[in-house]
């Protein structure tokens, strides 16, 4: 807990020309707007403009920082740090040797006595082994972790006072673009090779109340942002750039927003939010069900997957776009076992475009190096989640699929693993899922853009409660289907109705060949090749 004597403090970062920066892109985006992302783009006022500059000089003559890095040491509770135009390469944090023999002897353990992950008190110490700029918002508690993941994974073990929470990191620009972080090759601008020299570009952990806002982050070995056991965070006008795993990252959430992002170039995801809290039973008098997290206003593009999320619940998407990814969606169990929040449930999509997701990179000279196996050409898919909504989205013009539902077996998820809820000898996935009032294969300029089949499932035996209704084709077309016909539920109302029968061997087979296929291999599954254009 914070206390109420606390005061806030602004620490102020800058660049010998960051005044000269800032009024070239005044001028830039008087004259031709700047995009906050590639759908999105803003203007400034006259006034506006004469604000920020006024506003930027005043902070200039309180800058005494030129690392981002020594300012957020130097903040504490409630602390802000202000970044004013420039490129921060933090020479010192790329200085720090990884992995970093200091802290050795503060690795967690596995059961056979081997050193393995690091733990919290080895990235408090030696925060700069993995990540170019920390903020380490608790100090490390007294007691000792267990050595063993808990059954009941609420709450954090041992965890020690808040030093560095409701922080705030902000850039002081026209836009994201004003302020970047580089972790990598600094020549390369938004763009590969990224030559990583950190995993994670911004980490804050355990730093409740954190809030990163109007900046660019770019060039991380893993993870551009990643943001882990914080309860209350919010990334705003942000952008992350070709990060070898994800663009953001964030980690058993709870009270959590993601708004106005953009994220390209990702090895696996633009935006993860994974094992999120499960908070849907948390039911407020008028307001229904609580969702943990929530991402809206974001383009997430050119990656492998737009958008990915392991286990958790109760997260909401809603008016992003998702376009140009090898898949624009994803939720699953089972590409990392031992997650908290098995089984995924109650996601709920709506109102998204899901479009053009036919970008292949598998194939060789691909500026991103994929580190999933996904199918190029899909828009989206729920690969065992329970109770999960799709509904009122736009999805057109993806060559292979516009959804796609499999169950997961659990013994695919628990053998060998520490996963609460599973048992290797039932299938507890893909139950009760709902996909309805979606638009199929319509730009939303009118124009048909057929999508390659429009909803596919693999009718695994048993599943019950899944249900296709109320979808709108394109004039004079039908809505696609494998099989064909899908279960309408009488339009959702009769949900015992929808029975998987295993009616549709070939998708269930071409789900054996591919799930875990991590070479990519083109002969024996299909993924990995850009399907054909639907005609029409």
């Amino acid at each position: 807990m914070l206390s109420g004597r606390e005061r806030s403090r602004t620490r102020v970062v800058c660049k010998a020309n960051s005044l000269d920066l800032l009024k070239r892109s005044i001028q830039h985006a008087r004259k031709h707007g700047y995009l906050l992302r590639p759908t999105d783009r803003r203007h400034i006022s006259k006034k506006r403009a004469a604000e920020l500059l006024r506003i930027n000089k005043a902070l200039a003559r309180m800058c005494k920082f030129h690392e981002i890095q020594t300012a957020v040491n130097a903040a504490g509770n409630n602390g802000r740090v202000v970044i004013m135009p420039g490129l921060y390469t933090e020479p010192t944090a790329r200085k720090n040797p990884t992995p970093d023999h200091r802290c050795d002897n503060l690795r967690e353990k596995n059961d056979r006595g081997e050193s393995n992950a690091v733990s919290y008190k080895y990235q408090y110490k030696c925060p700069h082994d993995q990540n170019l700029i920390a903020v380490m918002g608790r100090a490390p508690g007294k007691g000792k972790d267990p050595s063993e993941p808990r059954e009941d994974r609420h709450g954090i073990p041992n965890v020690g006072p808040c030093v560095r929470c409701n922080l705030q990191m902000q850039g002081s620009g026209v836009g994201p673009d004003d302020v970047i972080v580089d972790a990598g090759n600094v020549k390369s601008g938004n763009h590969a090779p990224i030559d990583p020299v950190k995993d994670v570009g911004i980490r804050a952990d355990r730093a409740d109340g954190f809030v990163l806002r109007n900046l660019t982050v770019r060039h991380a070995g893993e993870h551009d942002i990643y943001i882990l056991e914080t309860d209350g965070y919010l990334t705003d006008r942000t952008k992350t750039f070709y990060a070898g795993e994800y663009g953001i990252l964030t980690f058993v959430e709870d009270h959590g927003r993601m708004q106005n992002c953009e994220a390209a170039g990702n090895g696996d995801s633009g935006v993860y939010p994974g094992a999120s809290a499960p908070t849907r039973d948390q039911y407020r008098p008028g307001d229904g069900p609580r969702f943990s997290q929530e991402i809206r206003w974001c383009d997430s593009h050119h990656n492998a997957l737009g958008y990915s999320g392991t286990d958790g619940d109760a997260v909401h998407i809603h008016n992003n776009h998702f376009f140009d990814n090898a898949e624009g969606w994803s939720t699953d169990v089972f590409t990392a076992a031992g997650h908290p929040g098995f089984p995924s449930r109650d996601t709920v999509v709506e109102h998204n475009n899901f479009y053009s997701n036919n970008f292949n990179p598998y194939v060789k000279g691909s500026d991103v190096e994929p580190s999933v196996p996904v199918p190029v050409g899909a828009g989206l898919w729920i690969a065992g989640g329970n109770r999960e909504t799709v509904r009122f989205n736009r999805f057109w013009d993806n060559w292979r699929r516009g959804t796609m539902l499999f169950a997961v077996p659990d013994a695919t998820v628990c053998a060998d693993q520490h996963q609460a809820g599973c048992d290797p000898k039932k299938v507890s996935t893909s139950f009760n899922n709902r996909f309805y009032g979606n638009i199929m294969g319509v730009a939303p300029n009118g124009a048909t853009k057929p999508n390659g089949t429009d909803f596919w499932w693999d009718s695994m035996v048993g599943n019950t409660g899944n249900c296709w209704y109320g979808n709108i084709p394109a004039s004079g077309r039908q809505i696609t289907m494998s099989p064909n016909p899908l279960p309408d539920c009488n339009g959702g109302r009769n949900p015992s109705s929808s029975i998987g029968t295993g009616t549709a061997p070939q998708n269930q087979a071409e789900l054996a060949n591919c799930l875990g296929d991590i070479e990519f291999d083109t002969s024996t599954c299909p993924w990995f090749k850009t399907p054909p254009k639907p005609s029409g």
